[in-house]
């Protein structure tokens, strides 16, 4: 089985550490959007898209990115994203769904946000994620790798 894993990733690169573990665990490849286009899609069986959280929202460039792709027709497919108030996102799991994505797994931690107006407090959830999220995350990839 073909793995990629996109992620988009900035600030304090909290989301680049989960998509690294969870690429090494699955001997995925391992794509920064930057370096991508819609039909690198086809390439892969199965495909793990990540992405912090800003505003509630997946990173703008990434949301043009999955609203940009063809019709998926049943690929596999996983999210996860950090954020610093911990709360996981649904935009990415409904968008992908509503591409034709069997959206299989779905993982979110908390990462350290200087964004916005966290800033002035000098942010909020240092030193996420931390090894523990980082397990969590190996966790997950080896959950998806044995049931697929």
């Amino acid at each position: 089985m073909k793995i990629a894993i996109i992620y988009k990733s900035i600030h304090h690169g909290n989301t680049k550490k989960i998509a690294e573990v969870m690429a090494k665990t699955l001997e995925a490849e391992l794509l920064d959007l930057k370096d991508v286009n819609k039909d690198i899609i086809k390439k892969y069986d199965l495909i793990g898209f990540g992405s912090g959280i800003y505003y509630g929202k997946p990173h703008k460039k990434f949301m043009n990115f999955v609203e940009g792709l063809d019709a998926a027709d049943n690929k596999k497919a996983f999210v996860f994203t950090t954020s610093g108030r911990g709360k996981p996102n649904k935009w990415l799991k409904e968008n992908l769904l509503d591409k034709g994505f069997d959206v299989i797994g779905e993982f979110h931690c908390k990462g350290y946000d200087t964004y916005g107006l966290t800033k002035i407090v000098g942010g909020i959830s240092k030193g996420k994620p931390d090894e523990e999220d980082l397990e969590n995350a190996e966790t997950f990839a080896m959950d998806l790798k044995r049931k697929y």
